[in-house]
């Protein structure tokens, strides 16, 4: 039966959304759940796709992006140096190397890599595999050398992730490290947010990409998820939405998902604009003040995040983004362009997953969530007297929102709360509550710039909101461990920002790459041989190694662990925070939650004893700025549900 679903499915092209729906306010919508309408336009790039022996797959066979499956095989030399292809597979190359698994079994270090269409994506995935000896492998005779355990990779970024197959997967499955231990390793070209930002789908192809590998190779006796950035929120989301597909997470430079990233961006590119024109008179001080973040810097990367959200090509703006990133396989003529070609392919997070955002019939332009009705921006400033009443009145009368088309309104954005109802149930809003309730999650490092926060967005504070949630979400997190300190998982030679790491920030990175990953496949092992009654949630807490705990480790050339739980802040308050100070967002410093997770607020009444100072006629402005009163964040948020996991 399973072979056959596999086989089904192999060339499918759901959007991991479900049937359409017509809801009340006359919106398509989709049911989380079964697969649903394809995505389109959608570009193949089988042609662009390269091989390790230099080849491509060759044009598309049919719509559904169709190639020929094919299995390459890899060498790894003696002189080390990276894989070469082995063309011929009746004999071991002279140099080829040898390897010992982590069953102790030695063998000549030959990868078998098979790439076949999988979900209108390119699977691969690669294990230890010796064709001179070996017969090809099935469930009941599986690579000599595999360990029965595998490992999911996934890609990085967003922007540009929409309408395209990808022609690369952003992480290869040729991990040097990992198939040298004998794990198989797997990744598909639509789990690399840069091809396809859509959790959802990404979730869909890797339940189908791991039924394939099992199809070939037979169970493993467990899985690993590894990512960083968008390879994090995808481990995240996945793990979430479809319990049991991953048992364990492993993730550095931390997202919850894409849509945290947008609507932080949302709130400080609203706020860079209101600077840029009626706050002019703010000072430096006071604006980083407002915004949460370290910097103006910081400020100003996190605004231009908001191009997830922008369909509108070709604009700028004073904080440096630019909108609708494509990529340059989707012509010219498919993309969106309000004047020229209206009914085009729009390039943003909510349409490229429009089937669970729904759609307004009336413009066909996917719903938003995006909601800033109540929220009083400046509040912690103000109540910290940073700023005056007068310019947190004059920020709030002025800070308006966005259209369908991320133009500047002056009224507020009012989310549509089918479209927040909806992403948190299919868990493009990561809830923390399905899958991840029931597996360890060892977040172990940080983004390119070790925690200095002074841009590139990979804020402490996303780390947090994770943990946050899944607190919220089921009344603890202590299936949840963080270290703090280096830049990633991600082996540090195959890192952008690796040569412009300290020799400090160096070493810090190869331990914690090392010991992260050892600290978490011990905790899963412990987990699989636990013949103990009660819930895997039980047995994740209590077979947790004793040494496995939260901490963060120094900045040395011989870097020490520092045991102690970690918490959101900066200052002398821990040894953590003093070397790794976290700061802030725009809607944190409006009253909001760290987990980031209200969209949009219940509201309550103006309660003139919260603005101590204010005079009358300053009360008066405030209620006419927020006629139906100001969010309350002691509330859960309107559209708030918990994600809908699908098996």
């Amino acid at each position: 039966m399973r072979a056959t679903w596999v086989r089904l499915w192999r060339g499918a092209v759901g959007l991991g959304a479900g049937a359409l729906l017509l809801t009340a306010a006359g919106s398509a919508a989709a049911q989380p759940g079964a697969a649903g309408a394809q995505l389109r336009p959608f570009i193949c790039q089988t042609q662009s796709f390269l091989l390790p022996d230099g080849s491509n797959l060759g044009p598309p066979l049919d719509a559904a992006c169709g190639f020929t499956p094919r299995i390459d095989y890899v060498y790894m030399p003696k002189a080390g140096g990276g894989f070469r292809p082995m063309a011929d597979t009746a004999r071991l190359p002279d140099d080829v190397a040898t390897t010992t698994t982590t069953a102790g079994l030695t063998v000549p270090f030959v990868v078998r890599l098979e790439t076949t269409p999988i979900n209108r994506g390119i699977h691969q995935n690669a294990v230890l595999f010796d064709p001179t000896a070996e017969t090809a492998p099935t469930p009941a005779g599986p690579p000599r050398a595999w360990n029965r355990r595998l490992l999911a990779v996934h890609g990085v970024g967003c922007p540009g992730g929409w309408y395209i197959q990808g022609a690369a997967q952003g992480v290869s499955v040729l991990d040097p490290v990992r198939l040298g231990e004998g794990y198989a390793v797997f990744n598909n070209t639509l789990r690399h947010p840069t091809n396809s930002c859509n959790a959802a789908l990404a979730g869909e192809t890797a339940k189908l990409d791991k039924a394939h590998v099992v199809e070939v190779f037979g169970a493993p006796d467990f899985t690993v998820s590894m990512g960083g950035s968008g390879g994090a929120y995808t481990s995240l989301q996945i793990a979430d939405a479809f319990p049991g597909l991953f048992d364990g997470l492993l993730i550095s430079a931390t997202f919850p998902d894409a849509l945290s990233i947008a609507m932080a961006g949302s709130d400080a590119h609203l706020l860079s604009h209101y600077f840029a024109g009626p706050g002019a008179g703010f000072s430096e001080a006071q604006r980083v003040a407002v915004s949460g973040y370290k910097s103006l810097r910081a400020f100003a990367d996190a605004a231009g995040q908001v191009q997830r959200t922008d369909p509108v090509s070709d604009r700028t703006s004073p904080d440096g983004y630019r909108g609708a990133v494509w990529n340059p396989a989707v012509p010219a003529t498919l993309r969106y362009d309000p004047k020229t070609n209206p009914h085009g392919a729009r390039p943003t997070i909510f349409d490229v997953a429009r089937d669970i955002y729904g759609v307004d019939r009336a413009t066909g332009f996917a719903l938003r969530p995006f909601d800033n009705v109540g929220v009083q921006y400046g509040q912690m400033a103000l109540r910290a007297r940073q700023i005056t009443p007068a310019q947190f009145l004059d920020l709030n009368a002025r800070i308006g929102g966005y259209d369908r088309d991320a133009n500047f309104v002056t009224a507020r954005s009012v989310g549509d709360l089918g479209a927040i109802r909806r992403a948190q149930e299919a868990g493009l809003a990561l809830g923390g509550g399905g899958g991840l309730a029931s597996i360890p999650v060892l977040d172990a490092a940080g983004g390119p710039l070790l925690y200095d926060e002074d841009g590139g967005y990979h804020y402490q504070w996303f780390h947090f909101a994770v943990r946050e949630r899944m607190k919220q979400a089921n009344g603890d997190a202590s299936n949840h461990v963080m270290w703090r300190g280096g830049i990633g998982m991600a082996d540090i030679s195959r890192t952008a920002s690796a040569a412009a790491l300290s020799p400090e920030g160096q070493a810090v990175s190869a331990k914690v790459t090392v010991e992260g990953w050892n600290a978490l496949v011990d905790w899963i092992a412990a987990i699989k041989a636990d013949p103990g009654a009660g819930s895997t949630r039980e047995k994740v807490r209590r077979d947790r190694p004793a040494n496995l705990m939260d901490g963060c480790w120094t900045k040395s050339l011989d870097p020490q662990f520092i045991a102690e739980p970690q918490t959101w802040g900066r200052g002398p308050d821990t040894r953590c925070n003093a070397l790794y100070p976290s700061y802030s967002f725009v809607r944190k410093e409006a009253g909001g939650p760290l987990a980031a997770n209200v969209y949009k607020c219940q509201l309550k009444a103006i309660d003139p004893k919260d603005y101590a100072g204010f005079t009358a006629t300053e009360l008066a402005r405030l209620r006419a700025i927020f006629p139906t009163g100001v969010c309350d964040f002691t509330r859960p948020g309107q559209g708030a549900a918990r994600v809908i996991p699908r098996t």
